[in-house]
């Protein structure tokens, strides 16, 4: 595995958002905070650079890579045909946030990404630096900055530790304990059946729970 001497750089920082940019148009793997814990992540349709994020993590190459966007239209070009009318309802409603949405995956999406599955996680958050550079790159493959089976990264310090030398990049809040502080993982609603069901509970569990009561996906 390649080696890096790991940059730390304020997610705020216009040079270190440029820098960011740069490094995943060129395939390489970086580190980001979300509104739940640190992220890594990469291009979604470049097949080498998420070959990196797996080989960077340690990740089973049988477990598929979630997707960040920053808003429903990204979504809805990562998804196989129409969305669900609840898709709408629930983006509406819970994003960004903490909710990750399971579609049917596009055509032609990269079969490392999804782990040779046909569907795929899809998640907006709200961190609005982060959003500002799924704006810049477009969906980003993404998932928690740590060892495979290691402990959740809530501070960038955590995410040098586990990760420090294996990516080029972490980008760090500047005030941490606003954003992945005590939070859970998100909750994830699949969409693909009918009716819809919750994969994982989160701090949103309750507040969605309602809106699957009924209604068709």
């Amino acid at each position: 595995m390649k080696r890096y001497h790991t940059e730390v750089a304020s997610i705020f920082d216009p040079a270190a958002l440029a820098r960011a940019v740069a490094l995943l148009a060129a395939g390489e793997v970086i580190a980001a905070p979300t509104d739940t814990v640190y992220g890594v992540m990469c291009r979604y349709h470049d097949p080498a650079a998420i070959a990196r994020l797996y080989e960077a993590k340690g990740r089973p190459p049988q477990k598929a890579i979630p997707l960040l966007v920053a808003s429903g239209a990204q979504l809805a070009q990562l998804s196989a045909g129409p969305l669900p009318a609840l898709a709408a309802v629930l983006v509406e409603r819970f994003w960004p946030g903490a909710l990750t949405l399971v579609v049917r995956a596009a055509p032609g999406l990269p079969a490392i990404l999804t782990a040779g599955q046909d569907t795929v996680a899809v998640r907006a958050p709200a961190h609005a630096a982060l959003c500002a550079l799924l704006e810049r790159t477009g969906p980003l493959a993404a998932t928690s900055a740590n060892l495979s089976g290691g402990s959740d990264t809530r501070t960038a310090a955590e995410v040098l530790a586990q990760l420090g030398g294996r990516i080029q990049l972490i980008l760090v809040d500047d005030d941490e304990s606003r954003t992945v502080a005590g939070t859970q993982p998100s909750t994830i609603v699949d969409l693909t059946v009918s009716p819809a069901i919750i994969l994982r509970a989160g701090d949103l569990v309750q507040a969605v729970k309602p809106f699957l009561t009924g209604v068709s996906s």
